[in-house]
């Protein structure tokens, strides 16, 4: 198909939904990223008439995403959506650093066409694989008329990225939105809105865009993600910042409380000029409240998408 017809651009990173495994039967051992985008495609059948338009970007388990690769997809992305025969793109991706990503995403483009990730939590190889349902829905979702944001869609649900979390290590339901709510639903092909979608204004992606894309992604600050926990050794704090680190997020127990050991590290981090913020290790909800706080709380629901603000914020600083 021409590049200058109205299409839909999918972009395959890899991950679980291109993996395969010895048995059908086996949902755990399989090794990651084997299909290319092509054979996701064909596998579809559905797919057969929508134009589409494939890259294959990358080949990799998403465990090991990292700065490279986040560079070279917001890189394609921006020029991709500059093209008015790019309806929107859909973007297959592991699932285990996906909130990740798609709060990157979300943070550096907010893309007025819609940018919606999908993943799967079975192999191609599995009896229950989820994949091919999957690539169809956020296909349908990049064609709806009014989409626009990062999105996150599978098991039949669309998440917007910046209320993304995995809660689940192995349901094909791995995903929440917590008390925001999902997007829309995508039901036997019909998108079927929930409530609006995200709007594309951030004012800071402008900025974001610039330093991500003008930036050696070698020399991006380096921010750890620490967690309190029972018996905390603060060494690991103090390592951190002999090693160099630039920013720590540190995920607190219920509302955001630090063990002593943990709350003391960090104040020898910050006088020691590393930028700390402090988030909840638990699986929702943020750290809320006017409780007096030594360390500033981080804008995002998750230690994950904290992680990726502090990276970002730091970055600006550069």
């Amino acid at each position: 198909m021409p590049s200058d017809h109205r299409h839909v651009l999918v972009i395959a990173l890899g991950g679980t939904i291109a993996g395969m495994a010895a048995s059908a039967s086996d949902n755990v051992a399989y090794r990651s990223a084997e299909l290319g985008v092509q054979a996701l495609v064909d596998a579809v059948p559905a797919l057969a008439t929508v134009p589409l338009r494939t890259v294959q970007l990358a080949q990799i388990d998403s465990k090991d995403m990292g700065p490279a690769l986040w560079q070279q997809l917001v890189h394609t992305l921006h020029v991709e959506l500059a093209q008015d025969s790019v309806q929107g793109v859909v973007i297959t991706h592991g699932t285990d650093t996906l909130e990740e990503t798609a709060y990157f995403l979300h943070r550096v483009l907010a893309p007025d066409k819609p940018v919606v990730l999908t993943a799967a939590m079975r192999p191609a190889t599995s009896l229950q694989a989820d994949g091919p349902q999957n690539l169809l829905d956020a296909v349908t979702v990049a064609q709806s008329p009014g989409a626009q944001g990062v999105l996150v869609v599978l098991a039949g649900q669309v998440h917007a990225a910046h209320t993304l979390r995995k809660v689940d290590a192995y349901r094909l339901d791995a995903f929440s939105s917590g008390d925001a709510g999902l997007v829309a639903r995508v039901e036997e092909g019909l998108v079927q809105p929930l409530r609006p979608w995200p709007q594309a204004a951030n004012p800071d992606s402008p900025a974001l865009l610039a330093a991500v894309l003008g930036s050696d992604c070698t020399s991006w600050p380096r921010v750890a993600w620490i967690t309190s926990h029972a018996g905390f050794d603060a060494g690991l704090v103090d390592a951190a910042v002999t090693a160099g680190f630039h920013g720590l997020v540190l995920a607190g127990t219920g509302n955001g409380t630090l063990h002593a050991q943990l709350q003391a590290a960090a104040g020898r981090a910050q006088l020691a000029g590393v930028a700390v913020r402090l988030s909840t290790r638990c699986a929702s909800g943020r750290v809320v409240g006017q409780a007096p706080r030594v360390l500033p709380v981080s804008e995002a629901a998750s230690p994950a998408q904290a992680r990726v603000a502090l990276l970002l914020e730091l970055l600006m600083r550069q």
